[in-house]
């Protein structure tokens, strides 16, 4: 089955155009419009298209007299900030190629990424991560120059030392860099987070970038509003985050940054964004955290109704009947609670929109039930993000939407989705193989599993690599389930193992902000470690009825039969996760697998 969007209603990409010209063009025509906030010691600062235009330009310059030319690339690893941009920018501006690498990556990733890209620059955010990745940085012979972004003395920054190397630079020269940089030339290498196998670079032209967001900016008309504004806390180096910043700018939406989730919902009370571009697990924490603290005041079963309340009102919205009880009910909760979850997310924020991993159902009816309803898409690094997206006008929870203007989505026998359209990447850096493998006759092979219904909406089902073949031969997508399991408070992740094993089964670690509420209110310590209470009775009956749910909405088959409660979390810094919070399965795997056999003896 095949649904297409390809009659694109926007403008097309010109063969000349680049990511930098809007930036010249707001300069030139609108200088004192606000492009950024940027956030300082005393709260956020605007900065002007004038201001970000020129500051883009001095950088540039300085990169021409460091040496480097038209197409080489310049790898920058740093968290989410201002500077990223304006470094992505600057490079952009003379023609060159950032290599995108998440601050978290390894030595050894960093070295393969700098050795199979052959970066010529490194430029990185702090002291401390370029002496934990100077090895890697030495060895790699095509490296010449090493700039750090926080530098101790401020005029030893990157940013200030490209500044000022580039003063004797004529503007001549920059543009000379632009004539000659044209849509299909390479802006961006991004690597594959490699949750299996090798990460793959993936190449990522000025055209593919533009027309995504152009593609995007279309479906999405009634969010994507000229002077609204966003609060990006996603990684830089993610595909999804990379093509936010660049429909900021595109179309007019003031942008800020913000590195520290810690700090996430004080920000986002200081900033006001008019609407948030985040992960599945963001949005869960969001919801668990106010159940949980609804818990521990006493009003759990106020919030529960609540709860209940907002997916019936946003289930009846879908079928376009709101009886006069649920929309009275609604208005209620919205006073006691509705608005008060809304002005954690700033107060102003009228939508969301997600991407990077399921949200589920539950998610999205909840969200949408408060007044903040959550735009669900689907892409991939090489689709350069959405391929498809819910909107306003047309919108299913549960699915990821339509095809975007451009695109087409296809089924092929086995279920796979394969993509095709303008944003669609050209090819692996440096990878034959693997091109050949992924793009077929211009389509795409995602590597995910779908289904499409009769009006266009794509449901995804699973992922081909993911999917468990138990030793009885039935086939298990793992992601329901999990996904159901997360929705428990007490939760923080679920990995459903089960491959060639004679069951489904479960490892589930606890949530660490939530568990001392639970531990208190049940007559324990709040202290006590997550160790010692793995098989406390009470809260292995709390686990129980999450798994039941998950059963519930499977076959027999496909049940988790038995789960262990691990004494630890998945964390990021052991590699059991991505950077986006994709759970790494084959780390986990192999870091567990005393807990798996255990469940099998």
């Amino acid at each position: 089955m095949e649904y297409a969007q390809t009659a694109f209603q926007g403008e097309e990409v010109a063969d000349k155009a680049t990511l930098v010209d809007t930036v010249l063009a707001r300069r030139r025509d609108s200088p004192q419009s606000v492009t950024f906030r940027r956030r300082g010691t005393n709260g956020w600062t605007d900065v002007t298209a004038h201001t970000f235009a020129d500051d883009v330009d001095a950088v540039a310059k300085g990169l021409i007299a460091s040496g480097i030319d038209i197409g080489d690339r310049v790898a920058l690893l740093s968290s989410t900030r201002y500077e990223w941009t304006l470094l992505d920018y600057a490079l952009w501006r003379v023609g060159a190629v950032t290599v995108a690498i998440y601050e978290t990556s390894s030595p050894d990733q960093v070295r393969f990424i700098l050795d199979n890209s052959g970066t010529r620059m490194m430029i990185i955010e702090t002291p401390a991560l370029r002496d934990l990745h100077t090895g890697a940085i030495t060895s790699v012979a095509s490296v010449t120059e090493t700039l750090v972004i926080d530098a101790p003395d401020p005029a030893q920054s990157a940013v200030a030392l490209l500044t000022e190397q580039g003063r004797d630079v004529g503007d001549e020269q920059l543009e000379q860099r632009l004539s000659n940089t044209v849509a299909d030339s390479p802006a961006t290498l991004i690597y594959t987070s490699g949750t299996t196998g090798t990460p793959k670079g993936v190449e990522l032209t000025h055209r593919n970038l533009l027309t995504e967001c152009r593609c995007v900016e279309e479906t999405l008309d009634t969010v994507m509003v000229e002077g609204e504004s966003t609060l990006l806390f996603l990684p830089l180096a993610h595909v999804f985050a990379r093509t936010v910043q660049v429909g900021c700018v595109e179309g007019g939406i003031v942008l800020g940054h913000t590195n520290d989730l810690a700090s996430l919902l004080p920000d986002l009370a200081q900033f006001r964004p008019s609407y948030l571009l985040s992960v599945p697990r963001v949005f869960e924490k969001v919801y668990n955290s106010a159940t949980q603290r609804a818990e521990d005041d006493g009003k759990g079963a106020i919030f529960d109704r609540a709860s209940d309340t907002a997916i019936e009102y946003s289930r009846a919205l879908e079928s376009g009947t709101i009886g006069f009880g649920l929309r009275a009910r609604h208005a209620l909760f919205d006073r006691l609670v509705y608005r008060k979850l809304r002005s954690v997310l700033g107060g102003r924020c009228t939508s969301a929109i997600s991407g990077g991993a399921p949200l589920g159902e539950r998610l999205g009816h909840f969200f949408r039930g408060i007044g903040v309803p959550i735009y669900e898409g689907y892409g991939l690094t090489e689709t350069a993000a959405a391929v498809t997206v819910n909107s306003e006008v047309a919108q299913r929870i549960g699915s990821v939407g339509r095809p975007v203007d451009g695109a087409a989505v296809r089924i092929d026998d086995d279920g796979e989705i394969i993509v095709n359209g303008p944003m669609v990447f050209g090819g692996y850096w440096r990878n034959n193989e693997a091109t050949r493998e992924a793009l077929q006759d211009g389509w795409f092979r995602t590597g995910d599993i779908g289904k499409l219904d009769d009006d266009g909406f794509l449901w995804i089902t699973g992922r081909k690599k993911e999917l468990i073949v138990t030793a009885g031969g039935k086939n298990v997508a793992p992601a329901p389930l999990e996904d159901s399991i997360r929705a428990h408070p007490l939760v923080s992740q679920c990995l459903v193992v089960g491959d060639n094993r004679p069951f489904v089964a479960a490892l589930i670690t606890l949530d660490a902000e939530a568990l001392p509420g639970w531990l208190g209110r049940h007559g324990r310590a709040e202290q006590t470690p997550a160790a010692l209470v793995t098989d406390d009775p009470d809260l292995r009956a709390e686990i129980d009825t999450a798994i039941a749910e998950a059963n519930a909405a499977v076959s027999h088959a496909e049940a988790i039969k038995r789960y262990t409660i691990l004494p630890e979390d998945f964390t990021l810094e052991r590699g059991h996760m991505t950077p986006t919070l994709k759970l790494r399965r084959m780390a986990i795997h192999q870091d567990f697998a005393r807990a798996i056999d255990g469940l099998y003896h």
